[in-house]
């Protein structure tokens, strides 16, 4: 199964409980949820009080992508928060297997993201340890940029790292998806689709029908 996850940093801040049900209602069954410290990288989003919030509005799974230092730090206040999958940076652990652990231990799913210069042959001594693998199609940190064309091969080089023994775990994308090449990040291996600007700029309902038509 396809999974669309709109991500809410290209949401309209002053409403965005009425911003995730809209796209929820629209038939997203997942909700991307970026947390930037401003040290990982050089912005900042917003943290587990925002997300305790919203969460009071929608049932969906929350997909909570931390860009932050040392996440293990503050994986309790994000699993109360109410984080139903929590994603790490690869590149922003000292101990990735701890912390990936950890979030094992408090009950939700365990994802690990790689930069785009980050090759995939970092994730093969976690693959055991995860449930999600979190390919950037940009590099962290903003949202609205470009598709790295690159990051198909990155996807593609995942999917063949996972398939025969570790067929289950989900394959993500994030950054500078929309109709135009959604469909290749499927054909390459992904599974879960990570669109910001292509959901939350016009008419919210109908951009999340139209991806979703495209990952069917």
């Amino acid at each position: 199964m396809n999974y669309l996850a709109p991500s809410v940093l290209s949401a309209d801040f002053s409403e965005l409980g009425k911003e995730i049900v809209t796209v929820a209602q629209a038939g997203a069954s997942m909700i991307h949820l970026d947390v930037m410290d401003g040290s990982f990288v050089p912005n900042i989003s917003f943290g587990a009080p925002v997300i305790s919030s919203v969460r009071k509005v929608t049932k969906v799974l929350f997909d909570v992508h931390l860009m932050i230092d040392e996440p293990v730090r503050y994986l309790e206040d994000f699993k109360r928060a109410g984080a139903d999958i929590l994603t790490i940076h690869y590149e922003a652990c000292k101990d990735v297997k701890t912390a990936l652990q950890a979030i094992r231990d408090m009950g939700m799913k365990a994802g690990l993201a790689i930069s785009p210069d980050t090759s995939v042959l970092v994730l093969e001594p976690f693959l055991d340890m995860i449930d999600l693998i979190l390919v950037m199609s940009v590099y962290p940190g903003f949202g609205g940029q470009s598709f790295l064309e690159d990051s198909l091969i990155k996807i593609r080089d995942v999917k063949k790292m996972t398939e025969t023994d570790y067929p289950d775990i989900w394959i993500e994308v994030d950054g500078g998806i929309g109709a135009s090449n959604i469909k290749a990040a499927v054909q390459a291996g992904a599974n879960v689709l990570v669109a910001g600007s292509a959901v939350f700029r016009g008419d919210r309902a109908e951009n999340v029908k139209e991806l979703l038509a495209c990952i069917s």
